[in-house]
């Protein structure tokens, strides 16, 4: 049985830490652009005490798009993302049930006939951004650029998963939509994103390790095109700021006005040594050249491209 010396002293710690953690949300505001409802069959309430725990103060939800039995969701498999997360509706519900610290995206599959329309739908009664686009499309096809085109006329950014021969295929071909669409603002993300900063990845390693050649497509992607953004969030995130410290340190000085944070983390706690976004957060403090530049990644970036009070 607990005693009650222990549990005073457990109870004002805890009372401490969440004091601390506020604090330190008030000082230095984090944006978190990618979680998900449901996201593996998570609770809200989970998601709620997930990002509160990380130090989030804004959460922006991405959604899946409509449940379909086509190719481009490799016949129903990658419904919800391939993680059974929710649907816009869902992500509106939930931003519209915390309005103080929760955003939504609208999403649909890239290849259905009704897709523009759908996301237009969301995108006038406020969602802030088009994706996650995580669909077996080619990056450059006809479908992909309606919904790039929507993305410019209503001034949000499209977020992009990126996976070779998976999702949003053709990743070298990218610089042709990303000169062929200057007003819309483009966000990479996932394994084709992060092991393309090496200028010698093999694209079938979905998450390669060892030191990093620079002037990868990646890096020349972010160098090159003004609206080109990066989403540093997931595994595949993770492994490319840690894989080669010196290289991010290096990363960040040159794309300091283009990184992100995101977590698209699956956690239920927020902390400890499985939550990939807090050990996220901890790498990009540890590795970025400076405060400055730490804070443009985890909160002034963001709360640019979102045009954020």
């Amino acid at each position: 049985m607990t005693s009650r010396r222990t549990f005073l002293t457990t109870g004002l710690s805890a009372l401490a830490a969440r004091s601390f953690a506020q604090t330190a949300s008030a000082a230095e505001p984090i944006i978190d652009i990618h979680q998900h409802t449901h996201y593996h069959d998570r609770l809200d309430e989970h998601l709620l005490a997930h990002q509160k725990a990380m130090g989030i103060t804004t959460t922006i939800i991405l959604p899946g798009g409509t449940w379909v039995d086509r190719p481009s969701t490799h016949n129903g498999k990658s419904n919800g993302l391939a993680a059974r997360c929710g649907t816009t509706q869902d992500a509106f519900n939930f931003a519209k049930a915390h309005p103080d610290a929760y955003l939504w995206g609208a999403n649909e599959v890239t290849d259905l006939d009704t897709a523009p329309a759908e996301i237009e739908k969301w995108l006038k009664q406020g969602a802030c951004i088009i994706g996650e686009q995580k669909f077996k499309v080619e990056c450059d096809s006809a479908e992909s650029q309606k919904l790039y085109e929507l993305a410019a006329a209503y001034n949000v950014p499209i977020l992009l998963h990126f996976q070779f021969q998976t999702y949003n295929l053709g990743y070298e071909r990218l610089h042709t939509m990303l000169a062929k669409f200057p007003k819309t603002n483009f966000i990479g993300h996932a394994q084709a994103f992060w092991g393309n900063i090496d200028k010698n990845h093999d694209q079938k390693v979905n998450y390669p390790k060892g030191k990093i050649t620079p002037g990868g497509l990646t890096d020349r992607y972010l160098a090159d095109y003004p609206n080109m953004f990066a989403d540093m969030s997931a595994g595949s995130g993770l492994v490319a700021l840690t894989r080669d410290e010196a290289h991010t340190t290096a990363f960040f000085e040159r794309h300091q006005d283009k990184i992100l944070y995101g977590s698209d983390c699956a956690d239920h706690l927020g902390r400890g040594p499985g939550c990939q976004g807090a050990a996220t957060i901890a790498a990009i403090r540890k590795l970025a050249p400076n405060k400055t530049v730490e804070r443009k990644i985890l909160f002034e970036n963001s709360k640019k491209l979102f045009r954020l009070a």
